[in-house]
This record gives structure tokens, C-alpha cells and sequence, in this order.
């Protein structure tokens, strides 16, 4: 079974060591030259920087208000926080190239308002990416918080411990397998993502998917193969990172 759900990338590294251009099987010979292409491209490096900076700002920011959000509808349950819980979730619901053209619709509009340009511009991606983040973090927090014990909280505040540090010292701490699971799972969303960034992305600056969408136009070269490789080593290395810190066993 395990062979089964790996075969796919175990295939996606092999073809990124082929020696041919053209793709048969089996392979004339194997060599790493793919990979300095990969490494060695302009296009590929910018869109790695970029989607790197994008996923890093959009998880920070859409971890720490999806954490919030989901303290205030458990937490502080009030008329209409079912309304809003819904409404944080939807975007898991929506199509990613129907979320794509509606924002973009929507920065158009915003632009005529503000008279100022919003579609193309960094801030505008980043911002996107947040929206798209926050419903991951929203989903798995909240469900962890229905399983948490209020009596603990309770016990803290009984003993003397004010709202901010009971929840620095006993909430957070009980909620951080959610929220690493969540940081996890906004990075690997918002780094990988095409369809919201395709209309949103400005001149001269790109991602790395759209970067591998426009080098498959011309290419059906073994170079896509060792970028796919190099993200799964570096996704492989950031696990293995939290795993240091947050036990796996105990997000998943």
C-alpha cells in the first residue's frame, strides 16, 4: 500500500535523472544535468523566491488570524458565529479557478474605487494567498478546540492566572499540533497554488507553478521532473524539521 500512494513521486524522480530529451522507456543513460537546468534557470530560481515569500507571509498571517477567528466562534460563541464559521470554510468549497477570477473581478472593482493599482502588484498576491490559508487554519483549529478540556483553563484561572496567560501558557501550548498541522498544510497550499495566482501575478514577476506551466508550453524536457524532485526534498526537509519540534504522529 505504501509503494502504491509513493509510486507516483518515486516515478517523478526517476524520470528527472533520464539522459534523453524525449522521454521513452527504458532510459539510454541517466545524468544529473537536469538539475543544473532547473537550478540555473532564471525563471524557475525568481519563481521559487516568490512563491517561497508568498507562502511564508500568507501562512504567518493567515495562521494568526485563522487562529483568532477560531477562538472567538468556539470559544466566545455568539448570534451569527455559525454564519461566519461558514463563511471562513466556503472558500474550501469554491473551485480555485472560480476563487481566481472572482478576487480578480473584485481587485478590479477595487481599483476603480481606490484609484489605485491592486492587480498585478505584490501586496495584492500576498493577500489573496491569506484568504486562501485562513479556512486550513479555521478548519483544524477549531476542531481541535472542540476536543480541548474547558476545565483546564478554568482550573488555570481559579489558581490566579489572568485571561492572557492562561491562554499563552494553557491554551496555545494544547493547540499547537492544530496550529503546526495548519502552518503546514497553508505553506504547501498557498506554495503550490496556480489557479488564484495565474490572473493576479504582475509583469515581470511570476511563481514557480506558473513558471512550470510556462516552460511546459514550449518544453516536454526531464527539467520539470528534477524541479518536482527538488520540492519534494525541500517538503521532505521542512517535515522532518517539525517533526524536531511537533511529533507528527500528533498533527496527523
Amino acid at each position: 500500500m505504501y509503494l502504491f500512494m509513493l509510486s507516483p513521486l518515486i516515478f517523478v524522480v526517476w524520470l528527472s535523472f533520464f539522459k534523453d530529451a524525449i522521454l521513452y522507456f527504458p532510459p539510454s543513460g541517466y545524468t544529473l544535468s537536469w538539475y543544473h537546468k532547473a537550478v540555473t534557470d532564471s525563471a524557475f530560481v525568481n519563481g521559487f523566491i516568490t512563491s517561497l515569500q508568498v507562502a511564508i507571509i500568507a501562512s504567518l498571517c493567515g495562521v494568526t488570524l485563522g487562529v483568532a477567528a477560531s477562538l472567538g466562534i468556539i470559544r466566545y460563541a455568539f448570534k451569527g458565529s455559525n454564519v461566519i464559521n461558514t463563511l471562513l470554510l466556503s472558500p474550501l468549497l469554491v473551485p480555485g479557478i472560480v476563487a481566481g477570477v472572482a478576487i480578480y473581478l473584485a481587485y478590479l472593482q477595487l481599483e476603480n474605487i481606490l484609484d489605485m493599482d491592486v492587480v498585478g502588484t505584490y501586496g495584492g498576491l500576498v493577500l489573496a494567498h491569506i484568504c486562501l490559508t485562513i479556512p486550513w487554519t479555521v478548519r483544524l483549529v477549531s476542531a481541535s478546540m472542540h476536543g480541548l478540556d474547558p476545565s483546564i483553563v478554568e482550573a488555570a484561572r481559579n489558581l490566579g492566572a489572568g485571561p492572557r496567560t492562561a491562554f499563552w501558557r494553557i491554551t496555545l501550548p494544547m493547540l499547537r499540533p492544530a496550529i503546526v498541522a495548519a502552518s503546514l498544510f497553508s505553506f504547501v497550499v498557498s506554495f503550490e497554488n496556480l489557479e488564484l495566482s495565474l490572473s493576479l501575478v504582475g509583469p515581470g514577476r511570476t511563481t514557480l507553478p506558473i513558471a512550470i506551466m510556462q516552460y511546459l508550453e514550449f518544453n516536454l524536457d526531464p527539467t520539470i521532473a528534477a524541479v518536482s524532485a527538488i520540492q519534494i526534498l525541500l517538503l521532505g526537509i521542512v517535515m522532518l524539521v517539525t517533526d524536531r519540534f511537533v511529533k507528527l504522529s500528533q498533527v496527523v
